[in-house]
C-alpha cells in the first residue's frame, strides 16, 4: 500500500467559502477515483500547517491513475492557487526497493505532461515533494526549462 500524504497552509485572505469548497472537493476524491482505497482530509494538529490529507492507494499503477485523474488535475487547478505551503510526501509498505524512484517518476512524468499543473506547484511560496517542479526542484530549473520538459 501507498498512504499519499499532504499537508498545506492557505494563502492569507482565502475566504471561507473558497476554504469549504476547497475542502469539500479534496473530500470528493474517494467518490470520483477509483484507485483510492481509503481518503481522510481535515485539520492538520501538532505541526505548522492548516490541513491535510491522506490517500491510501493500493499500488503504483494505482497511484499513477490518483495523480493524472481528471478529477485529481481538476482539484490541483482550483486549489494550488489559495495555498502558500505544501508538502507531499509518501509512506509505503511495498517492499520494491525501487519504489520511491516510481513514484518520484510519476510525479516527474506529471509535471512534464501537465505544464499547467507544474506551474502552479513551481508558483507555490514553499513546496517539497517528489521530483519538485521549478524553483523548489533540487537543481533550481525552471518549468519552462528544457531541462524540466526533458523529466
Amino acid at each position: 500500500m501507498i498512504y499519499h500524504c499532504i499537508r498545506f497552509t492557505l494563502k492569507p485572505g482565502v475566504s471561507e467559502e473558497e476554504k469549504a469548497a476547497g475542502l469539500a472537493q479534496m473530500g470528493e476524491h474517494i467518490n470520483a477515483i477509483p484507485a483510492i482505497k481509503a481518503r481522510v482530509v481535515g485539520p492538520d494538529f501538532g505541526g505548522e500547517f492548516d490541513y491535510g490529507a491522506v490517500t491510501v492507494l493500493e499500488d503504483i499503477e494505482g497511484y499513477e491513475q490518483y495523480m493524472n485523474h481528471p478529477a485529481h488535475l481538476a482539484m490541483d487547478r482550483a486549489g494550488l492557487p489559495l495555498i502558500d505551503r505544501f508538502v507531499s510526501y509518501d509512506v509505503t509498505d511495498d517492499p520494491d526497493p525501487e519504489i520511491g524512484a516510481k513514484i518520484a517518476d510519476v510525479h516527474r512524468r506529471r509535471f512534464r505532461d501537465v505544464p499547467d499543473v507544474a506551474e502552479l506547484v513551481a508558483r507555490l511560496g514553499e513546496y517539497s515533494g517528489s521530483a519538485a517542479p521549478g524553483r523548489h526542484g533540487v537543481d533550481g530549473s525552471c518549468v519552462g526549462s528544457a531541462e524540466f520538459r526533458r523529466g
